[in-house]
């Protein structure tokens, strides 16, 4: 049985952890693969500012750190900001995987040109920094935003009548005005609209959470993982220094 990490980028309880849990459900996998969900200890309430984002970096960083060590054989990023992705790949010899990149790259299989659709328009950073790094701003159509500030613990529970209508609207924006060929979910927290939306609209719709599972999957029946020429390690482990700093960091409100 392979057995992958899955960080979630804020402390949460079990049952909020579970809304989560639940893209796994989402997506064919086959029956010799596992995928455990574990919070980070600490986090930023939001990604938004500079500061915010080292942080996350931190706080995913720490939550994956042992992950090789207590057996997993690959980690997964929830969160499109792919924050941790490349401390971890220097890490760590099992894959990391995050959503960011892996729903753009797909994106380019699947069509010529993608829009991204979200809930806030102060993650635009996100996406704009994916992009710079993979030189494939030119062929997003679009971000566009709901503008709605997002509830990272309860995700969009109780509020589908609302938000999914106003996706979809918003996706169909992108489609017939900035002639999107594909629509990527912003937001691993998104990730319950995706059925509506698939159904609804006549472009593919990427669900970025469980796409990271399946390219997962897909590494580690392959024996593929990321190159250490690209992801050198460290020449001095940093790893009870990283702990240390978690720990204390528990102690402040969220």
């Amino acid at each position: 049985m392979k057995r992958v990490l899955v960080i979630v980028p804020f402390p949460m309880s079990e049952e909020n952890r579970g809304l989560r849990r639940n893209q796994v459900g989402s997506v064919d996998l086959g029956p010799d693969i596992q995928f455990d969900f574990r919070s980070t200890r600490a986090a930023p309430r939001n990604y938004v500012s500079g500061s915010d984002m080292a942080l996350a970096e931190i706080g995913m960083l720490e939550a994956g750190l042992d992950a090789e060590q207590q057996g997993y054989d690959a980690v997964c990023i929830d969160t499109m900001s792919d924050s941790g992705v490349s401390a971890l790949r220097s890490e760590l010899s099992i894959p990391v995987v995050g959503p960011g990149r892996a729903a753009v790259l797909m994106a380019m299989m699947l069509g010529n040109s993608f829009s991204i659709i979200t809930m806030w328009d102060r993650w635009r950073h996100l996406y704009e920094k994916t992009l710079t790094e993979l030189g494939l701003a030119h062929a997003c159509a679009s971000i566009r935003s709901l503008d709605v500030v997002p509830d990272n613990q309860e995700l969009l529970q109780g509020k589908e009548e609302d938000i999914f209508p106003a996706l979809e609207a918003l996706a169909r924006s992108c489609i017939e005005v900035d002639r999107a060929e594909v629509i990527l979910l912003g937001s691993t927290t998104m990730h319950e609209s995706h059925g509506y939306l698939s159904e609804c609209l006549p472009v593919p719709v990427i669900n970025p959470g469980p796409l990271s599972y399946k390219i997962a999957e897909a590494l580690l029946g392959l024996g593929l993982s990321q190159s250490r020429a690209a992801y050198p390690a460290s020449p001095v482990s940093r790893r009870d220094m990283v702990h240390a700093m978690m720990e204390r960091a528990e102690d402040f409100p969220h």
